[in-house]
């Protein structure tokens, strides 16, 4: 069984807000917007298997992740999922619809990779390229990688040296769970299921992201009832820094809307 590491904070008499970070991330990335967060609010941060302070074990599927993540969250809370964690929050919200009341998703596509019918995703080389070199030069790749995630944002680079000073504050991710998380990212395909999610859903996205473009959001709106999509202009594949008063914003309004 894999143990996670939660941080949790804020007030204690508010609705949980549980946060999932993307792959090869950590928890600590969420600082620009918890503290804001969690006046009004109970912001659990949880680091995914393998990344940040959580252990991970062989058993590496989505559904495996989903089991673990589902067994700690708290009753009625609001999952929120960035890039990979994105997809696993979707698969909570289809699988525990009565523990997750709510569903935000941030640069979130139901599937990764660049298929006939799905021009919206990444080059599968691009993901087996960037396994390789991480295992070559991790410090280097996660630089480039981290820069990615900026490209296309008006202070990309002031935004670039938030994400890497959040990131270098914690140990690096464990090799498994990165070759783990890039075999989800890597395997998954949830546009069958998207359809099914009964829950209100807030979409956030970069109008810029090069990771994961912003056809699969608009697809994602058009595809779940009950979806608002809210776009950020001049932005990478992480809103929540780029615009943290807007994020939290957003956040609120959809938290307190019935």
């Amino acid at each position: 069984m894999t143990d996670l590491y939660i941080e949790s904070i804020g007030d204690g008499n508010g609705q949980d807000l549980v946060f999932l970070h993307g792959w090869a991330m950590h928890s600590g990335i969420w600082q620009e917007v918890s503290a804001s967060l969690g006046q009004h609010a109970r912001v659990h941060l949880i680091d995914l298997p393998g990344h940040g302070e959580s252990a991970i074990d062989q058993s590496g599927a989505l559904q495996h992740w989903v089991d673990t993540v589902g067994k700690i969250l708290p009753p009625h809370c609001i999952v929120v999922g960035w890039s990979l964690g994105g997809q696993i929050a979707m698969e909570l919200a289809l699988q525990y619809p009565k523990v997750v009341q709510k569903l935000v998703l941030i640069a979130t596509t139901p599937c990764f990779i660049k298929k006939i019918d799905w021009p919206s995703g990444a080059e599968p080389k691009l993901l087996e390229l960037f396994w390789e070199n991480l295992k070559k030069n991790y410090k280097v790749t996660i630089q480039r990688f981290l820069t990615l995630q900026m490209t296309g944002d008006e202070s990309g680079i002031q935004n670039v040296q938030k994400l890497r000073k959040h990131f270098f504050e914690r140990k690096q991710p464990d090799a498994l769970g990165l070759e783990q998380g890039l075999a989800i990212l890597q395997t998954s395909d949830l546009r069958s299921r998207v359809t099914k999610i009964q829950q209100p859903v807030l979409l956030l996205h970069g109008e810029n992201d090069v990771i994961t473009h912003i056809n699969a959001a608009q697809w994602m709106r058009q595809q779940i009832e009950k979806s608002q999509l809210v776009t950020f202009p001049h932005c990478g594949h992480a809103p929540f820094l780029s615009y943290p008063e807007q994020f939290v914003a957003c956040l609120n309004e959809f938290r307190t809307n019935s």
